[in-house]
């Protein structure tokens, strides 16, 4: 193992220890074994990482624009590469931070596709149906339930274990990004769904996941997006629905309803009001669709 190799596994290791979520973990690690194999003659070893100047990461960054990958692919990427260029900081193998140095492409300001209140609610009713023969229907109706009456991430409804749901209260002790703990309010629907599932769900020995998979483990994120898309797409004839695609929609439908935004962003678990602010975006542009529709003079 080159020392370039070894100090990318270290650095990935720590990221386990520390705050990051699985999902970061595998992104950062697929996109610096790229950085490694581009840094890699065919023959020989990477640079040490002191060597390695500006000019060799522009030349880096260029490759990607040749790949033709998105904007907010390459940000990802270039933000793995400061991670590890900052670590590497941190233990004395550089002396600056090279990567930082590098322009950010702008992502596109791209508004999210949100189904509408009824869409949502066809949808989350036909899998309450049974109109599709699953092997954990109640499985299946709970976690369309909480994805759109709690508006969790996927990571955050895999997270989900027993003891974080409040039965006598109606909440969900929820983790978020960076290991941050917020309570989210279960809706009448959710909980109904979950009581319904919890008992016919499998006691398991040492397994304390609320969801469980085929295997009698906890459910993985790739198991949700599939089980997602398959009712999408048997239902409502939507194959690009996704999990967040459900936090969309519990966000701009809490805002039409009237929610304060500032409630919107706790309930979300957003670090930042302007993350939360998107929402007021689309929901602008719905109103200004009805506006242009409706209106005599529009």
């Amino acid at each position: 193992m080159s020392d370039l190799a070894g100090h990318i596994q270290r650095y990935r290791d720590e990221l386990a220890r520390g705050a990051a979520s699985p999902h970061t973990i595998e992104a950062y690690g697929t996109d610096l074994k790229q950085f490694l194999e581009f840094l890699s003659p065919p023959e020989g070893a990477p640079p040490e990482p002191a060597t390695i100047d500006l000019l060799l990461l522009r030349q880096w960054l260029a490759s990607l624009y040749q790949e033709k990958l998105s904007a907010v692919s390459i940000r990802r990427k270039l933000a793995a590469v400061r991670g590890l260029f900052a670590f590497l900081l941190r233990e004395g193998v550089v002396k600056i931070n090279t990567a930082r140095l590098l322009r950010t492409p702008k992502a596109p300001q791209k508004l999210p596709e949100v189904m509408t209140a009824e869409q949502a609610n066809r949808l989350v009713d036909g899998v309450a149906s049974g109109r599709l023969e699953r092997p954990d229907p109640a499985r299946d109706r709970a976690i369309f339930e909480v994805l759109y009456g709690c508006g969790l991430r996927v990571s955050e409804l895999t997270g989900l274990n027993l003891e974080d749901i409040d039965r006598s209260q109606g909440w969900l002790r929820v983790r978020g990004k960076g290991k941050k703990e917020r309570q989210v309010p279960l809706t009448g629907k959710a909980r109904e769904a979950l009581e319904n599932y919890l008992a016919t769900r499998p006691a398991v020995r040492d397994e304390n996941a609320v969801f469980l998979g085929r295997r009698r483990k906890r459910l993985q994120r790739g198991g949700v997006y599939d089980i997602v898309k398959l009712y999408a797409t048997y239902l409502a004839q939507d194959p690009s629905l996704h999990p967040h695609s459900f936090r969309h929609a519990y966000a701009t439908h809490l805002l039409a309803d009237g929610a304060d935004l500032r409630a919107i962003q706790e309930l979300l678990g957003h670090a930042r009001l302007s993350t939360t602010q998107k929402y007021t975006q689309v929901s602008l542009t719905d109103l200004m669709a009805v506006y242009d529709k409706a209106h005599p003079k529009a």
